[in-house]
């Protein structure tokens, strides 16, 4: 009996020894940003959203997974001064025809793959938006207590078709680009 249980204990130690232990980096929101860009045929829209909470997770000096959580309802467009202009716009990306925030107060994303490459991290991941989950892949790059990245989310997959040439013909100048861009600076 006392054999089996050095052995147990040998396990252990030898277990405990050549594995790395996981550190969850957590994001400080406050400090980090989302800027948003929209672009149409006639020009672009830009804006901000804010983060609600997030963590990257490491094992030594490679990220083995993270979750971030985005507050929707913090929608905000940046190129427009206070006005009908902003008001109308701001109305309109919180509304069914595209976000839904009633709804949908938040946007997730989850690592479920990284790979370490010369450019930063290669990540794959999982992206939720109005209650639709499709992989994402983008270059996450990390220096020091920063993470940056710039996402491209093709919105038609999120099941936000409105002023999308992809699903409507003769928008002509109304058109507006199935893709936008999130340029995110993560602190943690």
């Amino acid at each position: 009996m006392k054999t089996k249980s050095k052995l147990f204990i040998l396990a252990i130690a030898v277990i405990a020894t050549t594995s790395s232990f996981a550190q969850k980096k957590e994001i400080k929101a406050s400090e980090s940003s989302i800027q948003w860009t929209g672009k149409k045929v006639t020009g672009s829209h830009t804006g901000t959203l804010n983060l609600s909470e997030g963590s990257i997770v490491f094992d030594g000096d490679k990220i083995t997974g993270g979750e971030f959580t985005v507050d929707m309802t913090s929608l905000a467009v940046t190129d427009l001064q206070a006005g009908k202009g902003k008001e109308d716009l701001e109305g309109h990306l919180n509304s069914d025809d595209f976000f839904g925030v009633t709804n949908h107060k938040t946007a997730k994303l989850v690592i479920k793959k990284a790979k370490k490459s010369e450019n930063g991290y290669s990540i794959l991941g999982d992206l939720t938006i109005k209650g639709k989950t499709n992989p994402v892949k983008f270059i996450l790059t990390v220096k020091g207590n920063t993470a940056s990245t710039i996402l491209t989310v093709d919105r038609t997959d999120y099941d936000i078709k409105y002023g999308s040439g992809s699903f409507f013909d003769n928008l002509g100048d109304k058109t507006i680009n199935d893709e936008f861009e999130l340029a995110v600076n993560l602190k943690m």
